[in-house]
């Protein structure tokens, strides 16, 4: 649902107002959200879905693609990049990973104070649901399958604290977008699979630092930092793992879910990032 305002525009560049190339969008579901089978067994993290989704890339007839992501998308898309080099022709991110840099510590700007004191905030505040589905996703999983208010409630709580607003999150997205999203959710039963990934993704690091996932990527790179994104890495961390950075760029709206909140920037900004790397 995140994306659906963006597919027409990137695949038919006069649906948009952004000059720049058309695509052949591929845009696949994690396994367990909504649109993808639920598994059947464990193991279906990032580096799994990685190597799902070049398979997918592969059956589909393409040899050599970019990827996008955000979120668990972004980890998918670098884990894609970092292993599968060859295939991957660039990457663009919207919710990079890239720790601070320890060289720079005492010499931090404006912006990577706040970025931190951000970070920091939602690590006191905000981690709730993701120590649980880290550790004991199945427990808050029949309460998502259960009750439409359960998992109304777990969603739109992010909503509410990741989007782009002045305290009412209907000023990013309208009430028939959130409900619209939490259905895909209800009506196939994966609000329990969706929240695996969590488990999934970290049993092999504590769940509480996103920084698990850093790589270092060799093949070219954009990446666009939402202002209300819940991670801010400057340009220059971003530069420690990101070794051929081609495009940083900072829009002045949106947050977490950029593509929903913001369909023509975001279709902009990958489109620059591409256009960047070729």
């Amino acid at each position: 649902m995140e994306f659906l305002d963006v597919i027409d525009a990137l695949a038919d560049p006069s649906q948009s107002a952004a000059d720049g190339p058309a695509f052949h969008v591929v845009c696949p579901s994690l396994p367990g959200f909504g649109f993808s089978a639920r598994p059947g067994g464990t193991g279906w993290g990032p580096e799994r879905i990685a190597e799902a989704w070049t398979t997918l890339m592969t059956r589909l007839g393409y040899e050599r693609f970019f990827v996008q992501g955000g979120d668990w998308g972004a980890f998918v898309s670098t884990a894609m990049a970092e292993r599968f080099p060859d295939r991957v022709a660039g990457v663009h991110v919207n919710m990079p990973v890239a720790p601070p840099d320890p060289a720079t510590a005492n010499d931090y700007t404006p912006a990577e104070q706040r970025a931190l004191s951000d970070t920091e905030q939602m690590s006191r505040s905000g981690r709730g649901y993701s120590a649980i589905q880290s550790t004991r996703p199945q427990t808050i999983g029949y309460a998502l399958v259960d009750s439409p208010a359960a998992l109304c409630a777990w969603i739109t709580d992010k909503f509410w604290a990741w989007t782009d607003h002045r305290g009412d999150p209907y000023e990013a997205l309208t009430r028939d977008q959130i409900l619209d999203n939490v259905s895909v959710y209800w009506f196939t039963s994966t609000g329990a699979s969706a929240a695996r990934i969590y488990w999934e993704g970290v049993q092999t690091q504590p769940w509480d630092s996103i920084y698990r996932h850093v790589r270092h990527i060799t093949v070219p790179a954009g990446i666009s930092i939402f202002p209300k994104e819940i991670q801010r890495p400057s340009r220059r961390w971003c530069e420690r793992y990101f070794h051929d950075l081609r495009y940083f760029d900072e829009p002045a709206r949106g947050g977490h879910f950029a593509a929903f909140e913001e369909p023509q920037l975001f279709v902009d900004q990958v489109r620059r990032a591409v256009q960047s790397m070729r």
